[in-house]
């Protein structure tokens, strides 16, 4: 007869998530990973495959836990103009609130691949599906601010507060205040944005792309 298992699965993966979230996927030692889920190695390896299935586990339910339900009112259909800016300002609040030696600083993805010793196909998709959920969440906030913006515009401001939106989760973990300060930046321009109504208008005879 198989092993019953003994533990809440979600506690061990919850556990492990803040691990590899401050050191990393290669950075994260089996024997810190063993302390905070209060599993030996041979019961997470019996429940997760290897250390790698228990990383996945931990990037899936950071995704659907931390990354997703913050993005989820920008993709509401029933979203109201200002949601993007109020965005920005809750991640500033939430960054800011963090104590300085919170494992939760920057991103779990960010953080994994910017430690990885070697290229990492899967984890390298992982993060571009980030990207690409980031994208078309402020795409759909900056819609509903300003719905007359041509598209061409529109993707260059989306990918502009992607940027800061990056950049405020790397630089965060080495200074909070500045990382806030881009998030602030991202927040000012979606309401600048956002008060203009449809955006800039071409010359005359000029033609925007999109």
């Amino acid at each position: 007869m198989g092993r019953t298992q003994q533990f809440d699965t979600q506690q061990v993966i919850s556990a492990a998530r803040d691990v590899f979230w401050s050191r990393g996927l290669d950075g994260a030692p089996l024997t810190e990973l063993e302390r905070a889920t209060g599993l030996n190695r041979s019961s997470l390896y019996h429940a997760f495959g290897s250390k790698r299935g228990l990383f996945d586990a931990a990037v899936d339910d950071y995704l659907n836990a931390v990354i997703r339900p913050r993005l989820r009112p920008l993709l509401d259909p029933d979203a109201r103009a200002g949601s993007l800016t109020a965005y920005f300002a809750g991640f500033r609040d939430a960054l800011l609130a963090l104590p300085a030696d919170s494992p939760r600083l920057g991103c779990l993805l960010l953080n994994s691949t910017a430690g990885l010793a070697s290229p990492d196909t899967a984890l390298s998709a992982a993060v571009q599906g980030y990207y690409d959920e980031l994208t078309a969440a402020i795409t759909a906030g900056l819609t509903v601010d300003a719905p007359g913006t041509p598209a061409g515009v529109r993707r260059e401001r989306a990918q502009t507060l992607v940027s800061l939106t990056v950049t405020a989760m790397m630089l965060t973990r080495v200074n909070q205040q500045e990382g806030g300060a881009l998030l602030d930046t991202a927040a000012a321009l979606s309401a600048g944005w956002a008060a203009d109504g449809e955006g800039p208008r071409p010359a005359s005879g000029a033609v925007l792309p999109g």
